[in-house]
């Protein structure tokens, strides 16, 4: 309705018919995901669809396609629910930034908690959606058949109406392309199979068609009657406020229901993407093309690196496009409708692969089992009928939300793809060199010598001197000077406390530290004898309170960086824990 008001008002009679087309779509994608879930019953995303039957470099545009349509998916949903608040209070328009952006900081620790506690606490509020929003419609029409319905008290003002243009074919289908945002949630219960109860696969299949329905029902009933009521699409309240107010009354407590049950889903929409990003998130850095470490779950069991991230990268787009839905917009869908197109060419290749294998026998993939299936030719034109429509819509979007901020996405895949090549190239390359295939006789324990830098004498350096001598009997304890004085006494102590251990003393006259410390490091480093293994053993003490650390030197933590290129030298930190009767009373 954005789009199409730039023709006019009267352009506005246009999103009816263009909503039937949508659920069309929807029924295209609908029929072609059952098929998948049946297919993967233990999860059958785009990503692992185009990995195990187009192969490296579909699953990785899959992967990036939907990575950043998760993400947007936070921000264009938490922005849409931020735009009901402003509509029922527009004093709070000129903080819907800050707003957001607690959200999105709420619903991410709400799945720091873990996702069963999640869903349990999100339940209630998608139901509670369902009634309001049914019943809004549902006495819309009634109210509609009766006559007694009106058209919207007070409308706000089209702000797009500013920006006039004809009515064209370009225009329409740039308002096609905007409306398509309303699936990019089908592929959510694909991959979310494994959440499901037994069996799994059969109570995913109806929650895709129930959902189907409920969407393409509510979409068509709330779009009839916002053209029919005239409201106008605008940043300042939204389609749904009017409606609702139209429908109820401003002042009716159905009114602020129906609004604030709208908020509600909409960062619950939000949700579904903290589930589905850190899981796609493991599963590519699984196989090696993103960090390791996203496929670590934290002590609540749930991918909090990546829910982390999610948060993060939403938060900034948040931020950078000031919460407009409008303005986010045009960088939705682009990627979903790439990933759809990519998994339904997967699934078609699937089933010719299925309609090859000799009957009765089966083979084994990464993502799941291939038989023989007599119907293989009837579902393989079901699934690629879906790719042949949704690489319609992809390019339809990127054509028309070209200028609007489309070109961003259509750099950021392939660039997102390049760093995922370049990372899975690192980890290939480090396997390589790590592997021990002709790594030959295993070399003999090299000799180790131990230098420790000295600060001080007290408990903690003699804790680390008593280490360093378990090491090797060749140790020399060392003592950047910066105050004469100073350094008589710590040779004085040394000579007492040291255990025999030489103490070499440097002087830096302009009370450097570090710099003549790793100057004769170097120094020792080139004189080394063949086999020998240089270890620097620090003495660090560890105050009682953690603040206390900050005010004091981590030197361990300075020369491991200084040193971690070098070959053969070892920097090892040696903590002596201070207990609070150990630190002195103020």
């Amino acid at each position: 309705m954005a789009v199409l008001i730039l023709a006019g008002m009267g352009a506005l009679r246009l999103a009816f018919p263009m909503s039937w087309a949508i659920v069309g779509l929807l029924a295209i994608l609908t029929i072609s995901y059952e098929q998948t879930i049946h297919a993967y019953p233990g999860g059958g995303g785009a990503y692992i669809v185009a990995r195990d039957n187009l192969g490296e470099i579909p699953a990785q545009i899959a992967a990036a396609a939907l990575l950043t349509d998760y993400i947007l998916t936070v921000a264009v949903s938490i922005s849409s629910g931020v735009a009901q608040i402003t509509s029922v209070f527009p004093w709070l328009f000129a903080y819907r930034v800050e707003i957001a952006v607690a959200m999105v900081a709420l619903i991410m620790l709400v799945n720091m908690r873990g996702v069963k506690e999640s869903g349990a606490i999100f339940a209630v509020p998608t139901y509670f959606f369902l009634v309001m929003i049914s019943m809004t419609t549902v006495v819309g029409l009634l109210r509609y058949v009766t006559g007694t319905l009106g058209t919207v008290v007070n409308p706000p003002e089209a702000e797009m109406l500013h920006a006039a243009q004809a009515l064209s074919l370009f225009l329409i289908l740039r308002a096609f392309a905007s409306g398509t945002t309303a699936l990019t949630g089908v592929e959510a219960i694909s991959n979310g199979i494994p959440a499901f109860k037994e069996p799994k696969s059969r109570n995913a299949g109806l929650t895709l068609i129930a959902m189907a329905v409920i969407l393409g029902v509510l979409l068509l009933g709330i779009t009839y009657l916002s053209v029919h009521i005239n409201a106008v699409p605008s940043e300042i309240e939204t389609v749904i406020s009017q409606l609702a107010r139209t429908v109820y009354g401003r002042d009716s407590v159905l009114y602020l229901l129906t609004l604030a049950a709208t908020t509600l889903i909409l960062i619950m929409a939000a949700n579904t993407s903290f589930a589905d990003f850190p899981r796609l998130g493991a599963l590519t850095a699984a196989d090696g093309f993103l960090p390791r470490q996203l496929t670590y779950k934290g002590s609540r069991l749930v991918y909090s690196r990546g829910i982390m991230t999610l948060a993060a990268i939403a938060a900034l787009l948040i931020i950078l496009f000031g919460a407009s839905v409008t303005a986010l917009i045009p960088l939705y869908a682009i990627g979903v409708f790439l990933s759809f197109t990519l998994s339904q060419s997967g699934m078609a290749r699937r089933w010719w692969k299925c309609g090859h294998m000799e009957p009765g026998s089966e083979k084994q993939e990464r993502g799941s089992v291939l038989h023989y299936d007599g119907r293989w030719s009837i579902k393989m034109v079901i699934n690629g009928f879906g790719a042949a429509c949704t690489a319609v819509v992809a390019v339809v979007f990127a054509v028309t939300k070209f200028r609007d901020g489309a070109w961003i996405i259509l750099i950021l895949v392939p660039a997102l793809v390049y760093i995922f090549s370049q990372i899975h190239h690192h980890y290939q390359d480090l396997a390589r060199r790590l592997s021990l295939d002709d790594y030959g006789v295993p070399p003999r324990m090299p000799r180790q010598r131990v230098i420790m830098p000295v600060a001080g004498v007290h408990k903690g350096s003699l804790a680390a001197l008593r280490y360093a001598r378990s090491l090797s009997n060749d140790v020399t304890a060392v003592h950047v000077s910066v105050e004469p004085a100073e350094a008589e006494r710590t040779r004085a102590k040394w000579e007492m406390w040291g255990d025999g251990v030489r103490l070499v003393i440097l002087d830096s006259p302009y009370r450097l530290l570090v710099e003549p410390l790793l100057t004769y490091i170097d120094d020792v480093y080139a004189k080394r004898q063949p086999n020998e293994t240089l270890t620097i053993v620090v003495p660090q003490f560890v105050p009682a309170k953690r603040w206390h650390g900050v005010l004091h030197t981590n030197a361990a933590s300075i020369l491991r960086d200084a040193l971690l290129d070098r070959p053969d030298i070892v920097v090892t930190d040696v903590p002596y824990q201070l207990d609070e009767e150990d630190t002195p009373a103020p």
